[in-house]
């Protein structure tokens, strides 16, 4: 990666930067996420590579500029692994997954706190002398009381993420500290409570337009725009219940949707191969008939 950046290396790795690539990155995570999903590990081989490249074009970009290099990225991970787990490198006693995770939480808002008082100039001695330093989650448990009362449970949570991952990644924070339903059939009023609150917000939505129109010319109808807010936000908290009930269920709602997707694709273009051998596209047929074949591609996978 250093020669392709050099002088006389690839004109185009040479003119990349750190925002140019963020994309890149953003694809390499999706591509590995679904060679995963269809375990296939010859691709699965390539695309963890091409995820690690991007770890490698960010550590040699910030090495060109000074900041950090790809030894101090790792040199982090390995110290970061020690940190975070106590009850392993440590005498911390976590026996179940649920205590690593809180754990993990108290540790991590310890780290934040120490780096604001690092930050005021607080633990500078320690740092300078190498003085031992008490393990945070020790101390935490040590005095009895959370690691930090300060810091909200959900600092941290990227908004940058996917809106399903960082719903599941909030509620599961709040659900560490308690605030959860005690039972899924409790999410499940819930989800009932929010359907019937959208459907109470659609007895106001006028249709505007001619038939054919509407958003996206499907027909649909066209709301006015205090309207669509309001529809905005039942909708968000229908989909917010129903990553929950993923969550309860220890499923990730993302890669759920995603199996859904492909799922539908498959159907669609087998109704739309059909169609093609009759002469035929979507648009030229009722929409009995397409449920029709919608049903017969449902029976062709269950067959296959």
């Amino acid at each position: 990666m250093a020669r392709l950046r050099a002088p006389g290396g690839c004109p185009w790795d040479r003119e990349q930067t750190f925002d140019t690539i963020k994309l890149y990155t953003l694809e390499e995570t999706y591509e590995v996420l679904e060679a995963i999903d269809n375990r296939d590990w010859p691709e699965l081989t390539g695309e963890l590579g091409d995820l690690l490249l991007q770890v490698l074009f960010y550590s040699q970009m910030a090495s060109e500029e000074g900041h950090f290099s790809v030894d101090d990225v790792l040199d982090r991970l390995s110290n970061k692994l020690v940190d975070r787990h106590p009850h392993v490198f440590g005498e911390v006693k976590a026996d179940t997954p649920a205590e690593v995770l809180r754990n993990w939480e108290a540790l991590k808002a310890q780290e934040k706190e120490k780096k604001k008082r690092l930050a005021a100039g607080g633990d500078t001695k320690a740092q300078q002398t190498g003085d031992a330093v008490t393990c945070p989650l020790q101390e935490a448990q040590e005095a009895g009381h959370p690691a930090d009362d300060s810091q909200s449970v959900l600092s941290g949570v990227s908004s940058k993420m996917p809106a399903l991952l960082e719903a599941h990644k909030l509620s599961s924070r709040a659900a560490h500290v308690g605030f959860d339903w005690p039972e899924i059939d409790g999410l499940f009023e819930k989800l009932a409570e929010e359907t019937a609150e959208l459907r109470e917000e659609l007895k106001a939505a006028p249709v505007k337009g001619p038939s054919g129109m509407g958003i996206a010319g499907s027909g649909k109808p066209q709301v006015a725009p205090e309207l669509r807010e309001r529809l905005e936000d039942e909708v968000g908290d229908l989909f917010f219940v129903l990553v929950n009930i993923a969550r309860y269920l220890s499923l990730d709602p993302e890669s759920a949707l995603r199996k859904t997707n492909r799922k539908f694709k498959r159907r669609f273009q087998w109704m739309e191969e059909r169609l093609r051998d009759s002469g035929r596209s979507p648009q030229q047929v009722s929409m009995d008939e397409l449920e029709t074949l919608w049903q017969q591609a449902k029976q062709q996978e269950k067959l296959a």
